[in-house]
């Protein structure tokens, strides 16, 4: 059985904050490794929505029908609708998964999300600036960390213009990957470095005749 990640969706969230960590979770998937992961999607309904970048997507499944016990992690893309309120549903949600020991990850608006909920007073974190993060009113800022990324135990949190320190927190935090795989992964996605590249390609001959043997 693979391990379940869950994806929030929700309209007008951002497709390219997320789409680095998704897909390289779903590709062990493809590749039927051993101890492969999944993305799941959950929606406030089951109705689809749109993303900011037009697509479309169906939910399979909705929050409340969500626990933590199904779950190794609860990713929060941003959406302008986390500022309205619209999102709280999934703040609470968040909060159910860090009381349960259930890591969350949260990037750009799903950030102000956090703050609203109170979940950033007692922790250290990132955002897409502290002057952004202040205008919730939060207690937090003490916490602020001038960073791309920042993992503080189970809580994930990102600035929306670094999807690949998001990811590379994301694989890093759920162990998805040994840490030389998981460096060459960062050298070349995250920095253009060809070694990376070279490095993942060893990698995945080395997977394949695994799995042949």
């Amino acid at each position: 059985m693979a391990k379940t990640v869950h994806l929030a969706v929700y309209d007008t969230f951002a497709d390219w904050e997320v789409g680095h960590a998704t897909a390289h979770i779903n590709r062990t998937l493809w590749h039927r490794e051993p101890g492969a992961w999944q993305v799941r999607t959950v929606g406030l309904t089951a109705d689809p929505v749109v993303s900011m970048g037009g697509l479309r997507v169906t939910p399979d499944l909705t929050l409340a029908d969500l626990t933590p016990a199904m779950s190794e992690m609860l990713i929060l893309p941003g959406s302008e609708t986390w500022e309205r309120g619209d999102l709280a549903a999934f703040g609470r949600t968040a909060r159910e998964f860090l009381a349960a020991g259930v890591p969350v990850a949260a990037i750009c608006g799903a950030t102000w999300g956090m703050a609203v909920e109170g979940l950033l007073d007692e922790r250290k974190h990132t955002s897409n600036a502290a002057e952004y993060l202040a205008m919730t009113e939060y207690s937090g800022g003490k916490g602020f960390v001038y960073e791309p990324a920042v993992i503080d135990a189970d809580l994930i949190t990102a600035s929306g213009i670094t999807p690949v320190d998001f990811a590379h927190a994301i694989f890093a935090r759920l162990d998805i990957f040994e840490p030389h795989v998981l460096d060459a992964w960062h050298r070349l996605y995250g920095h253009n470095d060809p070694a990376g590249f070279f490095a993942l390609a060893d990698y995945e001959q080395s997977r394949a005749a695994a799995a042949t043997t």
